[in-house]
């Protein structure tokens, strides 16, 4: 699995720094790894409509996983090709996507240059923040102790957090607790999108399962969550009250604080169940 990977094909995930080290008031000269961190420009159609930091590894999975989850795209099928391009200053992902699908992109054209947790800027109005994404259908459960087992998998297989301690990380946790992918990114949000890229590239089902993630939950990754059909969100820090009206709203299981055996339900109590999964 990619995610078990320290530097997949995309490009290095760590870089050698010279740092100096304070140990018992002796300055040391010292080696480390940090995590890398990379422009990466979205083109559709030749049209550049994104530039995010991000961590240069599972690319076609973010870019699949962008396209849908920013509404780009309706279904896999319409990004046609996605091809990489490494430049002095970053990486070119060019993404062909659908002409139905380049022709809603233009009409609801915003720049997102620069984009980072909060989730706004660029947006050039409060339209443009809350896209229409209907509510989630997914029936599918989970028990408490095998999302809580999924955790601390997810713990267990950060390569890239453990290498440099700079990295989120977002799983994808089967109905029985096991995870079934694992993605790492220095951004939690482009961690999401990898993930759910990877999701559907491997066919699986977004209404069976859940999504784990190493981070707070913001409401951009509800949206995130809903728009692919995902119905079960757990974060391992807090979520913003923003995110709980909308897991609400689009009828997502939110889960927050999801560490030590324990977790808080803040939406969506249906899908979390007490004992083993039926």
């Amino acid at each position: 699995m990619n995610a078990m990977m320290v530097a997949p094909a995309n490009g290095p995930a760590v870089e050698t720094v010279r740092v100096e080290r304070w140990r018992n008031g002796e300055v040391v000269q010292d080696h480390d790894l940090a995590a890398a961190e990379v422009p990466i420009c979205l083109e559709f159609n030749g049209v550049s409509h994104a530039v995010m930091l991000a961590s240069p590894t599972d690319l076609e999975d973010f870019a699949l996983g962008f396209s849908l989850t920013e509404g780009i795209i309706e279904r896999p099928r319409d990004l046609l090709e996605v091809e990489e391009q490494a430049t002095c200053e970053g990486i070119v992902l060019r993404l062909t996507v659908a002409a139905a699908s380049f022709h809603r992109l233009k009409q609801v054209r915003r720049t997102m240059a620069g984009r980072t947790g909060c989730g706004l800027c660029g947006a050039e109005n409060l339209g443009q923040v809350f896209r229409p994404v209907p509510p989630v259908r997914a029936s599918g459960t989970i028990s408490a102790p095998a999302l809580h087992a999924a955790f601390r998998d997810l713990g267990a297989n950060q390569p890239l957090q453990r290498l440099t301690g700079a990295t989120h990380a977002a799983g994808w946790a089967l109905a029985d607790g096991p995870l079934a992918l694992i993605r790492e990114d220095v951004g939690r949000h482009n961690a999401l999108d990898k993930l759910i890229g990877a999701l559907v590239r491997a066919g699986m089902d977004p209404g069976h399962g859940a999504a784990v993630v190493t981070s707070r939950a913001s409401y951009e990754m509800v949206q995130k969550s809903a728009a692919v059909g995902i119905g079960i969100l757990a974060a391992i820090s807090a979520p913003t009250a923003l995110a709980i009206r909308m897991a609400d709203s689009l009828n997502v299981t939110l889960v927050g604080f999801a560490r030590g055996g324990g977790h808080v339900l803040y939406a969506g109590s249906g899908r979390i169940l007490a004992g083993v999964p039926s």
